[in-house]
Parts: C-alpha cells; structure tokens; sequence
C-alpha cells in the first residue's frame, strides 16, 4: 500500500471532508449503534468508490487499490491464523493452564494490576512482540482477573501497556527495528533515545496501577484456590507445558521468524499434548479450527479454557481486510498523500514538526488501521521537515513509535485493536481508557517537543 499509485489528487478540502464522513461514520456506527466495525468500514468503501467513479476513476484502478491495501496485510493474517492455532494447541497441551495456575501463584492482597503491566513489560521485551504476549501471557491474565472478579477492562488495560512496552522497547521488535532501519538510525541508539519517553510513561503508568489495583478479599482468594483445584482435575497443568514458553523466548533471541516460531510450537505443543492426553485425528482437527472447549462443568474453568482455533481469528481477518483495503483506496484516490504533502507546508519550528508527525502517525492508525504504517508513511512525509528545523532523525524515529506503535490498539478497527479484544474478550473502548502508558507516550513525545526537552539536534553530534 505504500508503493500504491496515486490515480486522482483531490483538493485538500475535498480531502478533510471526505475523512471526517468516514471517520464520523465509523465512530457513531461503533459507539453509538455498537455495531461491527466491518459495516461502517465496508459503507465507507462504497463511499470512496463512488467518490472515485464521480472523479472518473476508472474502477479498474480502484479495485487495484483495494486489493493492493488487502495484499499489504497478508503477512499479519497468516499470523493471525497461527495465533489462533498456538492458543489451541496450548490448550491441549497445557501451556495456558499452567501459566494460569502459576499466576493465581503471584496473586498478593494488593498491587494485582501492577503485577499485570510489569511481568507483561518483561515478556514482552523478552518475546518482541505485543500480540504474542497478549495472546499468551495476557490470556492467563484475564483468567486470573475473572476467577478474582475484578475489573477485566483494567486487566486488560495493564496487559496491553505491558505488552507494548516491551514491543517498543525490544531489539527483537518489528515495529523497533522498522522505526530505526527505515530512518538510519541504529537499533540501540534508537531504543536509548525512547528511554527518554517511555520510562517516564512506564514510570507514571505504574504509580496508576498501583493506587487502583483492588483490595483482593479472603473470600477472593478462597474462590481462586477452588479454581486452582479445579484446574489440576483437568490434566492440563503440568511442568513440561512450560517448554513452549522457553522455546518461544529462545527462538526469540535467536531473531527466527514469527511464522517458523509459532508453526513450529504449535506442533511441539500437539507432541507435548500426548503424554497426559491422546486425542483422535478428529477430535484434534476440531480443536486446532474452533479452538479447545472444556467441558469440566465448572463455568469459571470452562471460561477459562474455551479458547483459541483457526475459527476464533476470522473475525480478525475480514475485519484487517475491510480496513486495509479501505486503506489502499485512500492511497489511490490521493487523499491520504495530499492532506501530509498540505501539512508540511506549515511546519517551521520543532514543536510543530513533532506535533503533526504524531498526529499523522495517530491519524494513519484511525484511518488505516494499520501499525507498520504509521510508521512508514509519516517517516517518509516529514523527513525533510525534521532536517529543516536541525533535528536529526533519531527524533522522528521515536515519535513514531511513541505515536504510531502503542496507539495502534486503541482503534478498535485496527490490525491491533481487534485482534486483542478478540483474544482479551475486552472491547477496546472498554480498555482504551485504561491503558495508561499507550495513552501516555504520545503526550509526552508532543510535550517534549514543545518544551525542547530530550531532544537531539544535528549541530549537537
């Protein structure tokens, strides 16, 4: 979609309007109506067609739009597909209910969501990558929050901070290693320079968790003793689960691709899965498209293990479709490229550099829904900007990430955002105001650009 070819320029107002119709029809459709996202987006696309064809845009070029946005997204749907296979086979294979049981382990009378955002933090930075930790590590967490009762929204919330500040601030992210290969900049020289941005974000989202983590009652703790009972009677906790999660961190080090990675535990989970469990070819296949189902009769473990497939992941896909493709037609039809080109025009100082980039780089995730693409594209754009105003790029390289990275999944129609209320089970409007540090880093970078602060000009190297 990057390299996708401009068939019309509109004018800069004909752009804005035609932005703030989509960007009001999706948001009333979702809030106010509490409609799917894939509705308002697949109108939106009518809209943008119709649109084109008035402009005499010969459909053939739309459609190539579309399908090239479509194309652009293919890598993150394969992995889509095998996420959702992991979480089964770590199902059968016990690797989530181990860390389930473990976790109740961690569980003190006070701090709950602390402990949350930092283990999370830390596997995360281990791991490299945000949808893996949550799909994982932040399932076990959202089972351990609904065995407490308390608030899955927060949960939620302190999950995905954790987990995108370790993407962000991990070697092993594609994000990270984007944001520095793209701009020239090294890995580590990038990741220092953030620190600048997202400790003190880590730091202040902490403090918060901290002060509103709830007071976990005896009567609490009782009910999760009886979960964890439970959960030994199901088979599925057992030490040998937790080799996945080795190899998953091992592999990590080691840079192998996410696809090899999680193809390949999937199947070694299956292989573990046989020493307490053998499934027959049927019963497998079924659980590896629809996911595993726990038919213990306790309604608290059933809910806990009903979880994963190839299935579970189609809602994910059709909607990173419908928003990718809306996306290319945006492309094509120009508006996207001629509202940057009109902003640059305007920006003469640092603070106004930064400013727009990370509004460009939120306004790419609303618009487009797509994480690689606020930073691609505003990296591009403003380039030129941050040289003209003697800011090298190790600037813009973290603006991007604290801008476009962590604000990813707070769209709900983004490639992050639906897939993590769909493996969470939180709606990300519910959890959107709760996750402290992904709100919290793009303040910053804008407040420090305004003030000056952390920031690194060109005559200063």
């Amino acid at each position: 979609m990057f390299t996708t070819k401009r068939a019309y320029s509109p004018t800069i107002g004909e752009a804005l309007i035609l932005l703030l119709i989509i960007v009001g029809l999706v948001s009333i459709s979702i809030i106010k109506f509490s409609a799917p996202p894939h509705i308002p987006i697949l109108l939106s696309i009518f809209l943008l067609i119709l649109y084109g064809l008035v402009k005499r845009v010969p459909f053939h070029l739309l459609e190539e739009g579309m399908v090239n946005g479509a194309k652009s997204g293919l890598p993150a749907i394969f992995i889509f597909f095998l996420i959702g296979l992991l979480i089964a086979t770590w199902m059968i294979g016990g690797t989530i209910p181990t860390l389930i049981y473990m976790g109740f382990e961690l569980v003190t009378p006070h701090f709950f969501y602390v402990i949350v955002f930092v283990v999370t933090a830390i596997v995360g930075m281990v791991v490299g990558s945000s949808l893996t930790t949550s799909a994982t590590l932040g399932v076990a967490f959202i089972g351990i929050a609904t065995a407490l009762d308390i608030s899955l929204a927060v949960t939620a919330g302190a999950i995905v901070s954790g987990a995108f500040f370790g993407d962000k601030m991990s070697p092993l992210s594609d994000t990270t290693n984007i944001a520095s290969s793209v701009l020239k900049v090294d890995l580590f020289e990038h990741i220092r320079n953030m620190a600048w941005t997202t400790i003190p974000a880590f730091l202040i989202s902490l403090i918060i968790y901290a002060f509103i983590s709830p007071n976990v009652t005896t009567v609490h703790f009782d009910r999760l003793a009886s979960i964890q009972a439970g959960l030994l009677e199901t088979n599925l906790v057992h030490w040998y689960s937790l080799i996945p999660v080795v190899i998953l961190i091992i592999f990590a080090l080691k840079k192998v691709s996410a696809f090899i990675t999680l193809a390949f535990i999937s199947i070694f989970s299956i292989f573990l899965s046989l020493f307490h469990h053998i499934p027959s070819g049927k019963e497998l296949f079924q659980i590896l498209f629809d996911g595993y189902v726990s038919t213990t009769g306790n309604e608290a473990i059933d809910s806990l293990l009903t979880r994963g497939g190839i299935n579970s992941m189609m809602f994910t896909v059709a909607l990173v479709i419908l928003a990718l493709s809306m996306g290319g037609l945006l492309f094509t039809l120009g508006i996207i490229p001629v509202v940057l080109e009109s902003v640059g025009k305007l920006l003469n100082s640092a603070g106004s550099v930064i400013f727009a980039t990370a509004c460009t780089a939120i306004g790419v995730n609303v618009f487009i829904g797509e994480q690689y693409l606020s930073i691609l594209l505003p990296g591009e754009a403003f380039q030129s900007n941050f040289k003209k105003v003697g800011l090298t790029n190790k600037n813009l390289s973290r603006v991007l990430e604290d801008a476009g990275t962590v604000v990813n999944p707070l769209v709900p129609w983004s490639v992050c955002g639906v897939f993590l209320s769909n493996v969470l089970g939180v709606p990300t409007l519910e959890y959107l105001p709760l996750a402290f540090f992904c709100l919290l880093s793009p303040v910053l970078t804008i407040l420090f650009g305004f003030t000056g602060k952390t920031l690194t000009y060109a005559k200063s190297e």
